[in-house]
């Protein structure tokens, strides 16, 4: 289990060097037994059917279809699901479509009950994620659930109820933990070569291809995702969570709506825009759902049946997210991190600083350097399938740099091995641990995998950072009650 096809991913995020290598350098895998003859497959039910479900489709009709398999879809709407009903088919190698039962968002626990499902796998809007896993645990089944595993408060302890009143499993997929850039900082800092950690920086860049991406979809409005703070940020602080093996305990936030929207837009005498971007040309910010045959499928051909656009301009009404953040947070043992998002940076990477008491180690990502643009003005989302040639940048190479200084010590650089597969090599390991974790032939030592408890940790930060961006005030972690038992802690 080496070498993996490229997963799918988000078409406007950067595909760097880190995500397109189909085989991992040795070690980076775990390792897993074959399954024996009386393993039963588990049964998965997908509930949402966007873009991104695309991921665990592509993992039970192709390498993992031997442990797992799909036995029904649930989504709102029914040409998206038959869009992936005909894939699954596909992939499997069927003369048509899978075959698979459809169900509407009301017919969960008929769908668990009806289709024996031992996994229900959560990839719909982020509001909608508490209640599908609370429903989901109380009907008997699992749950994996995309990050974030929801947007409030109200939905931290929805859920941390139905686990505690269950007992049942559920697993948020934090798939930034498994790109070896971030477990090789993680092994940095185990090994105590920079002491104890006294603090992190951490600045992440969007593009103003996947960065306005956020303002055209539904993540648009702050009811949905929680705004990137959660949506989007709660990536990085799992990362820190994780890394520093710590709990945040305090945050305060600022930030705002600075460059999107139809105001700001206004200000700079851009208010004459299209409202969408399907069939307009030679403007950057558009994105017309016909250049790709996916999106096409699963959104402008479903459009009828509930009205979602998913080009919408990035400058028209009705943004009520921020795209400029920063954020102080405290944790437990004393480390302090500061962290930065900006949504509309001419490159996507991230930086990320690690002080300790004995020195300090720095990762540099650089996911696209620059937003390359066509003969028509049109950012290009995939520049390998681009006619248009433009030569390597050596100012801002795409790259991922780690360097460890010791005190009175010369800087070194530690070597990142590959990984396999989107999000800097970490999707398909993800994948791995996901559907073949009872296989694992030994414990993971960097703890990979999150649990719902993870997952809380994560969007305790960023709902804790809405709250203060509204109060203007540090919020104690504490006080907003996330396992809804009033003793203090987030899980």
């Amino acid at each position: 289990m080496t070498d993996q096809p490229r997963l799918d991913q988000n078409p406007t995020a950067p595909a760097p060097l880190s995500s397109s290598s189909a085989s991992a350098a040795p070690g980076v895998l775990p390792q897993f037994t074959d399954p024996p003859s009386s393993r039963r497959r588990r049964r998965y039910a997908i509930a949402g059917t966007g873009h991104r479900a695309g991921m665990y489709v592509g993992a039970l009709t192709g390498e993992h279809a031997d442990v797992g398999e799909l036995v029904a879809w649930l989504d709102p709407n029914p040409a998206r699901m038959a869009w992936y009903d005909g894939e699954a088919g596909r992939a499997l190698g069927l003369p048509g479509a899978a075959g698979l039962p459809q169900y509407g968002p009301d017919g969960l626990e008929t769908m668990l009950g009806e289709q024996a499902v031992d996994v229900l796998i959560v990839t719909s809007v982020d509001r909608t994620h508490a209640e599908l896993v609370d429903r989901a645990l109380r009907a008997g089944a699992d749950v994996i659930v995309e990050k974030p595993l929801t947007t409030d408060v109200e939905g931290c302890r929805l859920i941390s109820r139905a686990i505690a009143e269950t007992g049942r499993d559920v697993i948020v997929t934090f798939n930034y933990r498994y790109a070896p850039r971030n477990s090789t900082l993680r092994q940095v800092i185990d090994s105590g070569v920079i002491g104890d950690v006294t603090g992190v920086h951490f600045e992440w860049v969007l593009d103003t291809v996947h960065g306005a991406d956020y303002f055209r979809r539904w993540h648009r409005d702050k009811a949905n995702s929680g705004g990137l703070l959660v949506h989007k940020a709660s990536h990085h602080f799992d990362l820190v969570n994780w890394w520093i093996a710590d709990e945040p305990v305090r945050v305060f936030a600022s930030g705002g709506l600075r460059f999107y929207g139809d105001k700001n837009a206004a200000e700079r005498g851009q208010s004459d825009r299209p409202d969408r971007g399907t069939g307009t040309s030679g403007g950057p910010f558009s994105l017309d759902l016909r250049a790709d045959p996916r999106l096409d499928a699963l959104y402008l051909q479903a459009e009828h049946h509930d009205g979602y656009r998913r080009d919408q301009d990035p400058f028209a009404p009705g943004v009520t997210i921020e795209d400029n953040m920063a954020v102080l947070v405290d944790y437990r043992r004393g480390a302090t991190l500061t962290y930065s998002l900006n949504a509309h940076s001419p490159w996507e990477g991230y930086r990320v600083s690690v002080n300790g008491t004995a020195g300090r180690a720095e990762l540099t990502v650089v996911e696209r350097g620059f937003v390359q643009l066509d003969d028509q003005g049109n950012a290009v989302l995939d520049p390998s399938a681009s006619e248009v040639d433009a030569p390597p940048d050596d100012v801002r190479p795409e790259r991922d740099t780690l360097v460890v200084q010791r005190h009175w010590q010369r800087p070194e650089e530690v070597r990142i091995p590959d990984g396999i597969g989107g999000h800097g090599g970490g999707d398909a390991i993800l994948l791995m641990e996901a559907f073949r974790r009872d296989l694992l032939v030994a414990p993971d030592p960097l703890r990979r995998a999150a649990d719902y408890a993870d997952g809380l940790r994560a969007v305790a930060v960023g709902i804790a950072a809405n709250q203060s961006l509204v109060t203007g005030q540090p919020v104690h972690i504490a006080d907003l009650d996330l396992n809804a038992r009033g003793d203090g802690r987030i899980a």
